[in-house]
């Protein structure tokens, strides 16, 4: 049975009672009415846990231990994934379809990913007359996003176990139940005390106070630009690593001789999933000049396949924006698209529900790449439509932002896909349509962030390099 009403923060392997006052209200998007509360920690708390979590840090610890506790954890993990599925829907409205697969089942993909990494890694290797060594980084701060709760998790702790680390937690204040819902399966997997520690609260005070404690050794963060370069600052007071995932604006670049059609369901699928609340989606339609209305009536009909409604119905497949700032933000982009000259091609600002914080699928074409809507991030369901005269105007197109997390390209072969995709200032593309990788890199150029997630390459992440100099 859920518990959405947490009193206690997990330090040390216990729940505790935390040094700060007050709750903070987890609010579902599709009702507006509270159902549950989170404490809101203090300074005093990350204090405690990282404490904890510096004096479970056992450098030496082998791979054997590590081992036995990813699996003890995963086990632990798939047997809470239905109870957390519907927690995500909950809490912030991803429709019950996506919580129960995207949602949960890639992250326990991912954590398969990380477990088959420490199972093949290379700790030792000789160069020369050096042993060189990877060891566990140390304590890891880990703070998270609402959009994929789960996923977002994953994606630092289940590494940091593997490499023999520490951690301590910190979610978003609106998604954080199904994080201390995954706590309690790392509880229930017997893991030692100061192992993973939970600490819930306001970011100003619980992540600054993580990103420049003197103890924590590494920052691994996923969030907004903006806060992100604030975490940077702080990290960068005690000269700690940090790993930032951020932004996105990806471009879905469709190239002369491509499949027009299943480019364009594609990528609408891709700008619409999770409601738009996804970093990498592609965001960006570029498509031929010389095939503009006939790409435009192909994104038209596929976006009016993408029902919105009470996120529990198993035929939507738009629930409503995670939060009323969230809510509100979309709208606003849409607002001021139609009054700098984009043309609505379907969907708008007006409210779907009387109740809910639900926006429609929404799609613009004539978007200047230069205008906010061509460069800012909305994270919402938003597609802009872009034409491109040739594949320069499309590769100037795509690199001009700020941002490269992701995108797509698609051409008449894979050949052509390859040569453009190599051009293009992004950290993953997918090639005509190639499927997700939970063992790739993922990651980001520009302001994008730092540092690389996923499989054996984000599993290094967590691990420092020793050079010995041996006698020859």
């Amino acid at each position: 049975m859920h518990n959405y009403t947490r009193t206690t923060l997990f330090i040390d392997g216990q729940w505790v009672t935390p040094h700060g006052s007050g709750a903070i209200d987890v609010i579902d998007p599709s009702t507006e009415q509270p159902i549950g509360s989170v404490p809101n920690g203090s300074a005093a708390d990350v204090d405690a846990a990282v404490a904890a979590a510096r004096h479970a840090f056992d450098p030496l610890i082998s791979v054997a231990e590590r081992r036995a506790r990813l699996s003890s954890v995963l086990a632990a993990m798939e047997k809470r994934l239905p109870d957390i599925a519907e927690t995500i829907t909950r809490e912030m409205g991803a429709p019950i379809r996506i919580s129960q697969t995207v949602q949960t089942q890639v992250p326990l993909a991912v954590a398969h990913g990380f477990a088959d990494a420490l199972d093949t890694f290379e700790f030792e290797e000789r160069i020369g007359n050096s042993l060189v060594l990877r060891e566990p980084y140390g304590v890891v701060a880990a703070i998270t996003p609402w959009n994929y709760p789960l996923y977002q998790v994953v994606a630092k702790v289940i590494p940091a176990i593997a490499a023999g680390c520490t951690v301590v937690l910190k979610p978003s204040n609106e998604a954080p139940l199904s994080v201390f819902e995954f706590v309690e399966a790392l509880q229930d997997a017997g893991l030692p005390p100061g192992v993973v520690n939970l600490v819930s609260g306001p970011g100003r005070i619980i992540g600054e106070r993580l990103a420049q404690h003197p103890d924590v050794d590494f920052v691994s963060f996923t969030g907004s630009t903006g806060v992100g370069s604030r975490v940077g600052e702080l990290a960068g007071q005690t000269v700690k690593k940090v790993a930032l995932e951020l932004g996105g604006k990806s471009a879905n670049v469709i190239l002369d001789g491509a499949d027009l059609a299943t480019a364009v369901k594609v990528g609408v699928g891709s700008a619409f999933l999770n409601g738009g609340q996804t970093c990498m989606a592609s965001t960006r339609m570029l498509v031929p000049q010389s095939r503009y209305r006939e790409a435009l009536e192909l994104v038209e009909a596929a976006a009016a396949k993408y029902t919105v409604g009470d996120p529990w119905d198993p035929a939507t497949r738009i629930g409503p924006s995670a939060s009323k700032s969230q809510f509100e933000t979309v709208r606003g982009f849409i607002e001021r698209a139609q009054r700098d000259g984009s043309r609505l091609l379907t969907g708008g600002a007006e409210q779907v529900r009387d109740v809910g914080y639900y926006v429609a699928p929404t799609v613009f074409a004539d978007v200047d790449p230069d205008s906010e809507l061509g460069q800012e991030e909305v994270f919402g369901p938003v597609l802009a439509v872009i034409p491109f005269s040739d594949a320069e105007d499309a590769l100037r197109i795509a690199n001009g932002t700020p941002y490269g997390l992701a995108g797509a390209v698609w051409a008449a072969d894979d050949d052509t896909a390859i040569d453009f995709a190599r051009r293009v200032q992004t950290g993953q593309l997918d090639i005509n349509g190639g499927k997700y990788n939970p063992a790739a890199p993922f990651g980001g150029y520009k302001k994008s962030g730092i540092g690389r997630e996923l499989g054996r390459i984000g599993f290094e992440e967590f691990l420092q390099i020793k050079s010995l100099q041996l006698r020859s």
